[in-house]
């Protein structure tokens, strides 16, 4: 085909009743010419517009299938909801809801409300509140409680965390000042009491929840440094980032936090608690209300499908924590994990192979979880993802493997046909 021969935008669209196209035929006709250039041939134009406009209505975010071992997977999305949690995102979302309306009075009503109380008793808070994420929790409380003041917090808790964002300068967003007290690798009590000066807000303890530092380390215990805090009369911001709710690992629990004395607690939603991205603040009342009233809190603020999902997640933490899908992949036995890879395994002609999982979403960063891979051909990771349900595996040492940690067991039989299909 020549150039002269290649139709006008109209005529390849002429037709066709999608309102894009005409995009999409001018852009088949700018590939098209290129080949052409190239010395290639642009095959069958109208199929090529046809799967042009069929992309264009495909969504952009899907569900793909986890077979990589981490749990917590950022980049897929951190954690999948229990099946409860969707039923009642799928309640709320399918009408309206009392998100700010106080069914018993007749009025407004606050969407704090409806996870307050069952943070309350997850936790033994006073008070609870919601937001989007853990970063603009802890954003949230220094604005609240910090702004134009310092905040002490260690040198060696100063991290960087996902997407290169760094915590100094998130926090720095608040308008406090952050002043860093201790060494790299050694922080004491003392460094922090010694720091205390008459513009010193509050206490900052950020959790070593996604980074360890060994070797000659020193960290003060939370109940030292609840100790400092009230003898000054500051307040204690505990920021444990996973946001455990039930014993996992050696992962500190909100419960623990304040027990210890911490007055505040921030942590994550959709990290080692299981539910949807969101920042949870649990501690004294009349601390939380401050934040309430905070104006940036509007800026924050969950919407009523994350506190439906939260809700629903809560109430599993509560009743049959096993149900949260976060929750059964790290306690699930290596036995249970090497039957499932055994099965697929059998189901595709694959190899079953001891390796590793992990925590992942900045979770347990030391823990490694006993695991099973099926290990398969390594060219079939790129057509796994391709796939109509894309697969994301693991290619190591020329072989693609398909963790089953991270596997259900509905999912091997998704995986299995998604190989027999990249094969052929």
């Amino acid at each position: 085909m020549r150039l002269r021969d290649l139709p006008s935008v109209d005529e390849l669209a002429r037709g066709n009743d999608d309102p894009r196209a005409v995009a999409a035929a001018r852009s088949v006709l700018g590939r098209a010419r290129e080949q052409i250039r190239a010395g290639e041939n642009p095959g069958d134009l109208a199929a090529r517009l046809d799967a042009e406009l069929a992309a264009g209505r495909a969504p952009r975010l899907r569900r793909v299938i986890n077979a990589t071992g981490v749990i917590v997977h950022t980049n897929l999305g951190r954690a999948p909801l229990a099946e409860a949690a969707i039923d009642r995102v799928r309640e709320v979302a399918a009408g309206y809801s009392n998100l700010e309306y106080d069914l018993v009075l007749g009025g407004r009503g606050s969407r704090q409300d409806h996870i307050t109380e069952i943070l309350s008793r997850l936790t033994g808070a006073e008070a609870a509140l919601v937001v989007n994420n853990n970063a603009a929790a802890v954003l949230l409380a220094l604005a609240a409680l910090a702004e134009g003041r310092e905040v002490l917090v260690s040198r060696g808790e100063l991290i960087e965390i996902g997407d290169g964002f760094r915590i100094p300068d998130v926090l720095e967003r608040s308008g406090a000042r952050l002043r860093e007290v201790g060494t790299t690798n050694r922080t004491r009590a003392a460094d922090y009491a010694s720091a205390i000066g008459p513009d010193t807000a509050l206490l900052l303890r950020v959790h070593q929840s996604n980074f360890r530092v060994v070797g000659f380390t020193a960290l003060p215990q939370l109940e030292d440094l609840a100790a400092v805090a009230r003898s000054h009369e500051l307040p204690l911001v505990d920021d444990l980032g996973s946001g455990a709710l039930v014993e996992i690992g050696d992962e500190p629990t909100a419960r623990a936090s304040l027990a210890a004395g911490a007055d505040l607690v921030c942590f994550s939603g959709d990290k080692l608690l299981g539910g949807p991205q969101a920042g949870i603040i649990v501690g004294r009342a009349e601390l939380i209300e401050r934040l309430r009233r905070h104006p940036l809190q509007r800026a924050l603020r969950a919407d009523k499908l994350t506190l439906a999902a939260l809700e629903g997640t809560l109430q599993l933490a509560v009743d049959t924590p096993g149900e949260i899908p976060v929750v059964r992949m790290l306690r699930e036995s290596p036995e249970a994990v090497r039957a499932r890879a055994t099965r697929l395994a059998e189901r595709i002609g694959g190899q079953v192979e001891e390796t590793v999982a992990r925590a992942g979403g900045g979770s347990l960063p030391v823990t490694e979880l006993p695991s099973f891979a099926c290990a398969v051909e390594e060219e079939l990771a790129r057509r796994l993802r391709d796939a109509d349900r894309p697969v994301i595996a693991v290619v190591r040492d020329g072989r693609t493997l398909l963790d089953c940690r991270t596997l259900t067991d509905a999912e091997v039989d998704e995986v299995a046909a998604a190989v027999v299909a990249a094969r052929a």
